[in-house]
């Protein structure tokens, strides 16, 4: 499905007829407000997580990670208390104009350390009774729950400020096709599942980091108000300050690459017709 995604762009943008001159793009007008619901997919860049505390301070080097998507079913994608259980994406934008809209978005990924992979790790820990304690030098290590689990599954949240541009590629009987294209930033704000070290873990709430993305993708609007849309999304996180347990003194952090696959729904309305 990754593939079909950018192969429906380049045939819409080839072979959709051109607008003729005096005509405009119905798809979207200034004062349009919409918003939008849907599920995503997500890949992850290896990435070096450092973890620090009071008695170890330690780097391990590329760690993989994939996401949790949950299996499509009546529940949780269609029962209203359990919505926000898959990852989800929501997205609400103001059309400034006939062409850009100025949207806020909350991008709730799923990031899970692969286990049972070898790593290099470089570093100490000096634990009391651990069998971890050692000086590490880009030694190998085996990543098992009783070592280390690392999650950001409730979740990697990244709620972010978006400039979206909208080209009308297709505009005939009720239905138009528009490309979609656009740039953002934003914050992370994840719900850490961590064990490190067999500690217990926090898991809570925390500001931990920043992120920016490009998008790029198709909306299909019918009867000029509801819509559907496929996006593909890529971007650059850095989290620096990652909660990991109940003791102020221990942290994580890492940087990586992550791409999104989203599929939206939602509905538009204007806000300046009377």
């Amino acid at each position: 499905m990754k593939i079909i995604t950018p192969i429906c762009l380049i045939v819409l943008a080839c072979f959709a007829p051109k607008l003729s001159s005096g005509q405009t793009n119905s798809a979207v007008k200034k004062g349009d407000f919409y918003f939008a619901w849907g599920y995503s997919r997500e890949a992850f860049s290896n990435s070096d997580i450092h973890f620090k505390g009071a008695n170890y301070d330690f780097t391990l080097e590329d760690v993989e990670a994939h996401d949790r998507q949950s299996p499509f079913a009546l529940n949780p994608y269609f029962k209203i208390n359990q919505l926000t259980i898959p990852q989800y994406n929501i997205n609400a934008g103001y059309f400034l104009n006939d062409k850009y809209a100025i949207a806020l978005g909350w991008d709730h990924m799923k990031y899970v350390m692969d286990l049972y992979k070898t790593v290099k790790i470089s570093g100490e820990i000096d634990l009391l009774e651990s069998p971890y304690n050692k000086v590490y030098q880009n030694e190998d290590i085996l990543i098992t729950p009783e070592f280390l689990t690392f999650e950001h599954t409730d979740g990697l949240n990244y709620a972010n400020v978006e400039l979206r541009r909208f080209d009308c590629l297709l505009n005939r009987n009720k239905v138009n096709i528009n490309a979609i294209s656009g740039l953002g930033i934003g914050v992370l704000y994840p719900r850490t599942n961590a064990s490190v070290l067999d500690m217990e873990r926090a898991d809570q709430w925390h500001l931990s980091g920043y992120g920016t993305a490009a998008v790029a993708g198709i909306n299909a609007t019918f009867f000029d108000h509801y819509f559907l849309q496929t996006e593909l999304k890529g971007g650059y996180i850095n989290m620096q300050d990652i909660v990991t347990t109940y003791d102020d003194a221990d942290r994580a952090s890492q940087d990586f690459f992550f791409g999104q696959w989203n599929v939206t729904f939602g509905a538009r309305f204007n806000v300046l017709k009377k």
